[in-house]
């Protein structure tokens, strides 16, 4: 179990990590120690500085007044704290860094900028996941998520990377065999590739008449994460709705045909990095964002604008 310094700076950090998580055990988990453990250090806390932090029920916390101002001065003093630290390594940046993304985006983007990456950093371990599936980062001790798409009301923090439109495309062997749908509802009868993860809806969004309008779809494949979608649909499989920075280079060479683009023209998929707040951004994790917001800048796809 990881030792944390019981010092100020130490009931600091725990007492920022239990307002954010908005529990004991929650925190307890995230910090890898007991619920007991951060009870006490909390009360030992409050005892010393002989105020109430926190207002306690049995179904939520809350600050009090006291409590919100320490929470603002704990915030800015942590952030002191790693600043202090990054300025007296030398700018070095150690430990163990775990970024999680999506199998397409990982293996575009993220994989082949690691070797620069690891040049600049070579004191740091970068633990890497890919899967089209969410993850828990605070569950799985993950650092810096890149996401497609809307994200949900959550603690967690966002930084904009870059947006894509998406594009429904099939393979000239597939428009071959059945032709091309000429209206979105004639993807009724088409075999239209689908995703299994739970936030997938069975339609796609289109404008008909200036109305967005979602059309119903479905197919006789369903699959559970972009690289594999990619690879059906190429092979004729049937017809998908994918990132364009997925798909650009085999639309430019003419292994995909992008298909019902007059009635898709604001079809957005916004790109993410998130990462858990409640406190200062850790250095590693500040460092890989900026890194990757550097790199993508001049990606063509990933600044992508709706059709007008």
């Amino acid at each position: 179990m990881p030792q944390i310094l019981m010092d100020r700076s130490g009931e600091m950090e725990v007492f920022v990590r239990v307002v954010h998580e908005g529990g004991f055990s929650a925190a307890a988990r995230s910090l890898d120690i007991t619920p007991s453990a951060v009870s006490k250090l909390i009360g030992r806390l409050e005892t010393r500085l002989g105020a109430r932090l926190l207002m306690r029920t049995t179904r939520a916390l809350a600050l009090t007044e006291e409590g919100q101002a320490y929470h603002h001065a704990a915030l800015r003093i942590l952030q002191d704290l790693a600043d202090a630290e990054e300025a007296a390594s030398g700018g070095a940046i150690r430990g163990r860094l775990r970024v999680n993304t999506t199998i397409p985006f990982g293996t575009m983007f993220v994989a082949p900028a690691m070797p620069q990456f690891l040049k600049g950093n070579p004191s740091l371990i970068v633990d890497l996941s890919f899967t089209d599936g969410i993850v828990d980062l605070v569950a799985e001790k993950t650092d810096v998520a890149i996401r497609m798409g809307d994200l949900p009301d959550s603690g967690l923090v966002a930084r904009k990377l870059g947006q894509s439109r998406r594009v429904v495309c099939a393979a000239p062997s597939y428009i071959e065999r059945h032709g091309p749908p000429e209206t979105p509802a004639d993807l009724q009868h088409h075999d239209c590739l689908t995703f299994n993860f739970r936030r997938s809806r069975p339609s796609w969004p289109f404008l008909l008449d200036r109305r967005d309008h979602q059309q119903p779809v479905a197919g006789s494949l369903i699959v559970n994460n972009g690289q594999t979608m990619k690879q059906m649909v190429l092979a004729g499989a049937g017809i998908a709705r994918l990132g364009l920075f997925h798909v650009a280079d085999d639309l430019e060479a003419g292994r995909l045909v992008p298909l019902l683009e007059q009635f898709n023209p604001n079809d957005l998929e916004l790109i993410h990095a998130i990462y858990v707040g409640g406190g200062p951004l850790p250095q590693k994790a500040r460092a890989f964002i900026d890194f990757m917001t550097h790199i993508l800048r001049d990606v063509p796809a990933l600044k992508a604008e709706p059709k007008a």
